[in-house]
């Protein structure tokens, strides 16, 4: 079947990373994934949360909101209903947890970096294009951190990034959009490093099970989409990534 877009089932829509997009955030980035928007910017607190106190690592945290007008109808604004709803504190759970996958929380000794996704527009994949923007930001807080002397190296262990995929009308599909993920038998988000290891795998039979072989192939076609996110932002990182751990 051919897609509203025009593309093959396993293209990803046109990306676009804007790098240091914030001129006061330690790091920021603004991610465009079609008709995605997403600016991310990382913030460094000389602090960690109490229940670190005294651990000698840091934390890596992430809050995630969406404008009100992001979305064809105007979202209400969780701080005028005084509480986040189920979805934001997941996606926001879900970010924290994929930068600390790759972040050496020892280097960075008592300080707590606070990762601030928020969709400006939205048109599908907005959590994985905010894991994918974050860790742009993320990068570019622990340089600065490393450029002050704070840090003795960059505590990246890998590159990371996220993209959907799923079945519509039994077409394994990459990177929904809206309209595509709102009719898909089967909704997943996959978060994965550079080295091909598996972060988070979200994944659900909207209106219908799938089966192993279903499940295996939609992996493989995300793996693919990651790794090519992976070499947008390597090109925006540029000389950056010579200091990054492993990588």
């Amino acid at each position: 079947m051919s897609r509203l877009d025009g593309r093959a089932p396993d293209d990803l829509r046109p990306v676009r990373i804007t790098r240091n997009y914030l001129p006061y955030a330690e790091g920021s980035a603004m991610i465009e994934i079609g008709d995605t928007r997403v600016i991310c910017s990382a913030t460094v607190e000389d602090k960690v949360p109490p229940f670190l106190k005294k651990e000698s690592h840091g934390w890596v945290t992430a809050e995630y909101s969406m404008l009100p007008r992001s979305t064809h109808v105007r979202t209400v604004r969780e701080s005028s209903r005084g509480r986040i709803s189920g979805r934001t504190f997941e996606i926001q759970r879900l970010i924290g947890r994929a930068m600390r996958s790759i972040t050496d929380l020892k280097v960075l000794g008592e300080r707590t970096i606070w990762l601030d996704c928020d969709v400006i527009q939205a048109d599908g994949g907005t959590r994985t294009a905010a894991i994918t923007g974050a860790f742009i930001a993320l990068v570019d807080a622990l340089n600065y951190l490393y450029k002050e002397g704070k840090i003795p190296t960059i505590p990246i262990t890998d590159f990371l990034a996220a993209v959907s995929v799923g079945i519509l009308e039994d077409k394994i599909m990459l990177d929904l959009s809206y309209e595509e993920d709102s009719r898909c038998r089967v909704d997943m988000n996959i978060v994965m490093t550079g080295q091909g290891e598996y972060v988070e795998i979200q994944g659900t039979g909207e209106s219908a099970p799938f089966t192993p072989k279903e499940l295996e192939r939609m992996l493989h076609l995300a793996q693919n989409g990651i790794m090519e996110l992976i070499g947008y932002q390597k090109a925006v990182l540029g000389e950056i990534i010579m200091s990054i751990g492993r990588i």
